[in-house]
């Protein structure tokens, strides 16, 4: 059995998470802090970053949500979601990189750390500076979501892939923190309705930080 070593606002654990769900693979969370740079875990992964996917008996050891989600693509048939021409693949990998490094480093990051960080970890007052800041970077960042969907059925293209669940997982955690101000951008929120009713992001929608609540339409899947 997999163990998953995440926290719940880790977004790149929740890409995980996702693509485990709907490939139908089975695995417990372990839950880390990867601040606190705990002996064991830095041991499992001197980077000290979630997540961390691992099966004892197997003796394999996954570090790094892209390579995560490549090692499943390349082991697990059920609900490809890399696919298509060389071109199609391309385009979805690209936008995993985009939600992954560009959304996260504008909004999802900056939030985190002064919603759940200062909050929980410094017990310091959030910066509001930052917060307009990533705010407004939202407001971009969903427009040209809008635009994608605008052209498309699903972020990548015509069929659900990785691009949907990295978009869902960064998504997901910046309107937990309260960052998204879902007026003016119909388009995603349709998609992410869709996203939200799939079996594989329930659970994702249940958990939660400990002393940091979500706004109460984080969970209703018709907000």
């Amino acid at each position: 059995m997999w163990q998953l070593y995440q926290f719940p606002l880790c977004p790149f654990s929740r890409k995980v998470r996702l693509l485990l769900g709907e490939k139908g693979v089975g695995y417990d969370l372990e839950p880390e802090a990867p601040w606190a740079r705990r002996d064991q875990f830095v041991d499992m992964n001197p980077a000290a970053q979630t997540p961390v996917l691992v099966d004892e008996e197997r003796g394999l050891r996954l570090i790094d949500s892209v390579a995560i989600c490549e090692f499943l693509e390349e082991t697990v048939d059920k609900a490809a979601m890399i696919n298509g021409t060389a071109a199609n693949r391309a385009e979805t990998r690209r936008l995993v990189a985009y939600f992954d490094q560009i959304f996260y480093r504008d909004i999802t990051g900056p939030l985190l750390q002064e919603r759940m960080m200062k909050r929980l970890v410094h017990v310091g007052a959030p910066d509001a500076r930052v917060l307009r800041e990533a705010m407004k970077a939202a407001v971009a960042h969903l427009d040209y979501v809008d635009y994608l969907l605008d052209h498309r059925k699903w972020i990548g293209g015509s069929t659900m892939g990785l691009a949907d669940l990295a978009a869902a997982a960064q998504i997901s955690v910046v309107d937990y923190l309260g960052g998204i101000d879902w007026k003016n951008h119909e388009q995603t929120a349709r998609w992410y309705r869709g996203l939200k009713s799939r079996p594989s992001f329930r659970p994702l929608l249940s958990e939660r930080m400990e002393g940091l609540a979500p706004p109460s339409h984080y969970d209703d899947v018709d907000f």
